[in-house]
């Protein structure tokens, strides 16, 4: 165990250590204040340690318990009882989500927290059990992807105010985060491995996509049954700016308390179904149970550690970042400041960690895991200078997102369909704790300094809406990377083939 958590322990410090180094280069050239500076680097020391040990933890209990409940599942056979437990899986994990938290958190003067928290949990519900039946009846991804995908958008052009549209993109993207992403995959894979056709694979990925379509289009009928209009976001004072070390200690203290909180309401509902499913199935022996359980305790803490610095540490540094970029150059150094957050701050996330290395693993190892993250790194960079670019143009969402997702449709007649569950599941996974954390903080506090008296209303309408940027981008390359792979496979088949032809010929003669 010591051994994992060290590699573990490498890894994180290679995903942060990129992403700390150019946010500490540009608080030293934008003049941050040392305490600020001071809360940025203990909040990267609790990064390294909480990503290493949620990744360790997931590994022992998340993925180990989600390939046996899907597996479980489907040897049941009974399609009600798939529905069922899908329905209340996708539920429970949401309602916690980290991730969610921290979205409905920036919202509470607009929106209630608990009925956006409940409104999500409950469209990725509906969608998890469409989801599984989807695996089960061997409906083509796709083919779903763009019947909702098209639900949504008519929704957002006839039905919904413009102040929701970004708020329900949004809602997709951190839906599927560190505490829901590896449970979710797992039951793909644990659902398609009972499967004996050659498809099996590639059905076990698309969960996290149509997981990710339910709470779009759950938010926009929350907008028309509400019938709210114009939604305001409150600009908050200037954050604290100075202290001693010892209000350091302090504000991290009181973070570790609040978000231990949090991930315990996160990670109780799920331990209160492994413990009903172990008594119903028996399917853990002793040991394995036990393996569960401390990866459960080691997820819990790893959780706790990461979220207290993403908020107490990155978050406060990112609303400052984002004030001095506004209002230098009228904004337009938040263009490449952003593109080259994005390209590393995918790396800081945890969710993407699990997917690039069940990518590898049911693939067989033909897509490297180490090929994921450059996709994704380079998917995310390009959704983040777009997302820049709004923030100072203030043009409409909808621009971006409608030929964005056009592509990305498009692109599902062509790509390989692992590709395709792939993209899509990348979308939701890329899009998680860290740009929650400190890109959405970025945005809101150069949009405030760029608009000035309007800045309530042009927050909801243009920062926000940095998520479903990030969470659109991998639809699109992943699925190039997925054509270009095919393309190269085939062409050293017919290589490999030609010199068969040639040696056998050669025989003849």
């Amino acid at each position: 165990m010591k051994t994992t958590f060290k590699d573990k322990l490498k890894e994180s410090i290679s995903s942060i250590i990129p992403i700390a180094a150019i946010i500490i280069v540009l608080s030293v050239v934008l003049g941050i204040d040392t305490y600020s500076f001071v809360l940025f680097i203990v909040g990267c020391v609790l990064l390294i340690l909480g990503l290493s040990g949620f990744n360790m933890g997931a590994d022992m209990s998340m993925l180990v318990m989600g390939e046996k409940v899907g597996s479980v599942l489907t040897h049941s056979r009974k399609v009600w009882l798939i529905a069922l437990i899908s329905f209340v899986i996708g539920l429970i994990v949401t309602v916690a989500e980290p991730d969610l938290q921290i979205l409905a958190g920036y919202l509470s003067d607009s929106i209630n927290n608990w009925i956006l928290i409940i409104t999500v949990a409950v469209g990725v519900g509906i969608f998890l059990m469409i989801a599984m039946l989807r695996i089960v009846f061997k409906v083509r991804l796709s083919l779903l992807l763009i019947i909702f995908y098209v639900i949504a958008f008519l929704l957002a052009f006839f039905f919904v105010d413009p102040s929701f549209w970004a708020i329900a993109f949004d809602a997709g993207g951190v839906t599927t985060g560190p505490m829901t992403v590896p449970f979710i995959m797992s039951l793909g894979v644990g659902v398609a491995s009972i499967r004996s056709d050659k498809e099996g694979k590639d059905d076990s990925f698309g969960l996290v996509a149509l997981s990710s379509t339910g709470p779009v289009i759950a938010v926009m009928i929350l907008g028309i049954i509400s019938g709210s209009s114009n939604l305001t976001y409150t600009v908050a004072e200037s954050s604290v700016t100075s202290g001693t070390l010892n209000d350091v200690c302090v504000d991290f203290l009181y973070g570790l308390a609040e978000y231990a909180e949090e991930v315990a309401i996160a990670i109780a509902p799920i331990v209160a179904f492994f413990v009903i499913f172990q008594i119903v199935t028996r399917s853990f022996h002793k040991r394995q149970v036990l393996k569960i359980v401390l990866g459960l305790v080691i997820t819990f803490v790893g959780l706790v550690l990461f979220l207290t610095g993403a908020n107490v540490g990155f978050a406060p540094m990112g609303t400052l970042i984002g004030r001095e970029l506004g209002s230098v150059l009228d904004g337009w150094l938040l263009i490449p400041v952003g593109m080259i957050v994005g390209y590393f701050v995918v790396s800081a996330e945890p969710a993407v960690h699990v997917l690039n290395k069940q990518v590898e693993k049911v693939s067989a190892g033909a897509i490297k895991a180490r090929s994921m993250k450059l996709a994704l790194s380079i998917s995310v960079c390009c959704a983040l200078g777009l997302a820049m670019l709004r923030v100072i143009t203030g043009i409409s969402i909808m621009y971006i997102l409608v030929p964005g997702y056009a592509i990305a449709l498009l692109l599902t007649f062509f790509s390989p369909k692992l590709f395709t569950g792939i993209a899509f599941d990348s979308g939701g996974v890329a899009s998680g704790a860290m740009v929650s954390a400190f890109v959405i903080p970025m945005a809101i506090g150069a949009c405030g300094v760029l608009n000035g008296e309007a800045a309530s209303t042009a927050i909801m309408t243009d920062a926000f809406g940095c998520v479903a940027f990030v969470a659109m981008m991998p639809l699109i390359t992943i699925q190039i990377f997925g054509i270009v792979y095919r393309h190269k496979t085939a062409k050293i088949k017919r290589t490999f083939l030609t010199v068969e032809d040639r040696v056998l010929l050669y025989e003849v003669d």
